[in-house]
């Protein structure tokens, strides 16, 4: 009976696991959304960051070493097993915090946020395909949706706590004693999680295997159309969330805001990110993946420049809400298409490669973002950015099939 339970495949059948990954994945955004609104306003006051290129090294720091880990997450998974690579990489995200508060040099912040790519590549990556693991194949999009839900709802509500607790206090240390309570409560709740390696060794078909590294990395980077479009969809959208996260504190402030209202501008965008996801996850479960990452790829690109046609705390306000929407409608859905596309044998292989070259989209619009603000200025830089996800929106509407599969 124990043995058969555990095997079940499933979101009810798999009701706790399933509810404690979501509750984890709080956790995990909120590591994030610790520094969401404050750091790059350290980086400039504290600091003394003149070069914009200079100040969103952190993201860099961050979006590279996430990437990579995420590349190696699935094959670590594989072979050790998801529990065991979610706990190591709570291990990492207790050295974020710790240096942030004691950090006399700017080098010691990106060192900071190189720990915090470890651990966000590790646990997100874990959390995500622990959920497809348990659910069924119709349930992809919901399991997904819930997870990124969780994660973006967590960190939201940290970046506007952590720009509260700043705006009261102080830049630092203050924001960042927040972060040892998150990574104890997330390690002790993924102590009780138990590991899916029986649902992944349900899920695989007779005679199916697990391809080697390399192979799964030419066929999602470019071999295969439709994995290959979800690359560079997922790349272009983080891109676009690298080039945010540096600049729009920037932005705001120099329009006249408050920290405190940009606290509220940066949190509304992960917010309705997050909390839309619980939506358009298991929509994409019901009228299938493409029109939902062609529509949001296009509504991410209008928002950003609608961002630009204002010049008022509550339009900005707006155009972070419709921001959030348009990448609700891409995030989950492309993990959801790559388990569509990928056999289970090397789908956390495939996802690893996808979260790889998505998440090297932080790093790379912190480095576009940067050389276009040194060169023109962040008006300019927000609207070339924006290019990229609607051309990524043209490349999917014409290489990519339907993936969604029934049960």
């Amino acid at each position: 009976m124990m043995t058969s339970k555990a095997a079940s495949i499933g979101i009810v059948e798999n009701r706790l696991p399933f509810f404690l990954l979501i509750l984890i994945n709080v956790f995990v955004g909120s590591m994030v959304g610790l520094e969401r609104t404050v750091l790059p306003l350290i980086g400039e006051e504290l600091f003394g960051l003149a070069s914009a290129s200079a100040a969103l090294s952190f993201i860099v720091s961050f979006g590279f070493s996430k990437a990579l880990v995420n590349l190696l997450a699935g094959a670590l998974a594989d072979r050790f097993g998801r529990k065991e690579i979610l706990l190591i990489g709570w291990a990492f995200g207790l050295f974020v915090p710790l240096l942030i508060i004691f950090a006399s040099a700017w080098w010691m912040v990106i060192v900071a946020n190189i720990f915090l790519g470890i651990n966000q590549g590790l646990t997100w990556s874990m959390t995500v395909n622990m959920k497809v693991d348990l659910a069924k194949p119709s349930q992809r999009g919901t399991a997904v949706g819930l997870n990124e839900f969780a994660g973006y709802m967590g960190l939201s509500v940290m970046a506007a706590v952590s720009g509260y607790v700043a705006s009261t206090t102080s830049l630092r240390p203050e924001p960042f004693f927040l972060g040892f309570g998150i990574v104890g409560l997330g390690l002790l709740l993924s102590l009780f999680v138990p590991d899916t390696s029986r649902q992944v060794a349900r899920q695989t078909a007779s005679g199916e295997s697990s391809l080697p590294f390399w192979q799964a990395f030419a066929q999602t980077t470019w071999k295969q159309p439709a994995l290959s479009s979800f690359s560079f969809a997922g790349l272009t959208t983080n891109l676009k969330d690298g080039m945010a996260w540096g600049l729009f504190p920037l932005f705001f402030a120099s329009g006249g805001l408050s920290v405190s209202q940009i606290g509220v501008i940066v949190a509304a965008y992960p917010l309705i990110w997050g909390m839309a996801q619980l939506f358009t996850g298991p929509w994409s479960d019901v009228i299938g993946r493409k029109r939902l990452i062609v529509g949001g790829l296009w509504l991410q690109a209008f928002s950003l420049w609608a961002l630009l046609a204002g010049a008022s705390y509550g339009w900005w306000l707006g155009s972070s809400i419709l921001l959030g929407l348009g990448t609700a409608m891409v995030y989950p859905v492309l993990i959801a298409a790559i388990s569509d596309s990928a056999p289970a044998p090397w789908r956390a292989k495939a996802n690893g490669v996808y979260r790889f070259w998505r998440d090297s989209g932080y790093a790379f619009g912190a480095l576009l973002a940067g050389l276009f603000v040194d060169t023109l200025n962040v008006s300019w830089a927000i609207g070339l950015v924006a290019v990229l996800p609607f051309a990524a929106g043209i490349v999917t509407l014409v290489r990519m099939q339907e993936s969604l599969k029934k049960d």
